[in-house]
């Protein structure tokens, strides 16, 4: 990427869930999404890694607006298509064309009583993309041939596949709208390692051949690192580092993201003796009740007071990399 765009603007976006609470008529909110903010560039792949539970998936689906937002701004390709601020909240319905999601479990998220010819076609249906039956059913064997599939799979439904073959039509679901930007809603989970490598290096060529740009959201930050241009590390709701592949991984600033680089399985039994493994104590606190200051202090080794009491903004540490940590102010 010589000259970068900016596809895809996110600023101190928010997603609350409200609960109820414990007292009649009280309202608690679980604080899923807190003040994140970051830009993706056209034809990229920014990575999103972090522990079940601090926001990943929601951030996501609140990008695309599957969940409405609590407050903040998205701006994608300089149209902004919310704004708490200004009160802009766009019909989603022309932008479904050109935002995408791929979700995490095949099996769930694929109806059970359509075929797959039915599941694919349902969005060229819904878009009027075709003009009649057999421009409909080229266009469903063409997307089932490039992700994998053969053309008599159309007739078969879901429970009739593995789960790899699943995820490929919920690949070529997401593609059927022909879109510029997918969430890759940790895609490669429920399947098999031997499977992972496949789908993986499949959304690789599919984004070279389409010029797709992807948010790749993973718990596993060697295959994030393997498909993606820049890492994003939330905890709890919140960015903490922001930064280039390889910069991120080779130089992490914050306590959390050294601590899951540590816990990164390596295939050399001299290199895993040699280094040392960062062990974090305790739970990640409530996202319902989240720590005052820094959302991370309760299990970082280093936190001080100040950690305790003021929260941290997310800085540039150095040329592209960003981090949200007072150790690193100096």
């Amino acid at each position: 990427m010589n000259e970068q765009k900016v596809l895809l603007e996110i600023e101190n976006l928010r997603k609350y869930f409200p609960v109820k609470g414990e007292k009649l008529f009280q309202k608690k909110y679980v604080q899923a999404v807190e003040s994140v903010s970051f830009s993706i560039f056209r034809g990229e792949t920014l990575g999103l890694v972090g522990e079940s539970g601090c926001g990943k998936t929601t951030l996501g689906r609140t990008i695309i607006r599957l969940y409405e937002p609590t407050s903040g701004r998205i701006v994608y390709d300089g149209t902004p298509i919310y704004d708490s601020e200004q009160k802009i909240s766009v019909d989603m319905l022309p932008y479904r064309r050109k935002m995408q999601i791929i979700f995490q479990d095949p099996s769930a998220s694929l109806d059970p009583r359509m075929t797959v010819g039915e599941i694919v076609g349902e969005a060229l249906d819904i878009h009027k993309l075709c003009t009649n039956k057999t421009e409909r059913r080229e266009r469903i064997n063409t997307l089932l041939d490039e992700v994998g599939l053969n053309t008599e799979h159309a007739n078969r439904f879901p429970h009739e596949f593995s789960g790899g073959q699943q995820q490929r039509v919920g690949i070529a679901r997401a593609l059927a709208v022909e879109p510029e930007f997918i969430v890759c809603d940790e895609p490669i989970s429920a399947l098999d390692v031997s499977i992972q490598s496949q789908v993986v290096n499949m959304l690789e060529d599919l984004q070279v051949e389409k010029h797709l740009t992807y948010l790749f959201i993973a718990h596993d930050i060697s295959v994030v690192r393997h498909i993606s241009n820049r890492i994003g590390v939330m905890y709890l709701g919140q960015m903490v580092e922001l930064a280039e592949s390889y910069e991120l991984c080779s130089h992490p600033v914050h306590p959390y993201t050294q601590s899951l680089l540590s816990a990164v399985p390596i295939p050399d039994p001299d290199v895993t003796r040699a280094r040392q493994r960062i062990l974090l104590e305790g739970d990640i606190p409530s996202p319902l009740n989240p720590p005052t200051g820094c959302r991370f202090h309760t299990r970082c080794p280093y936190a001080t007071e100040r950690c305790r009491q003021e929260q941290p903004k997310l800085k540039e540490q150095s040329p592209g990399h960003f981090a949200a940590c007072h150790l690193l102010d100096g």
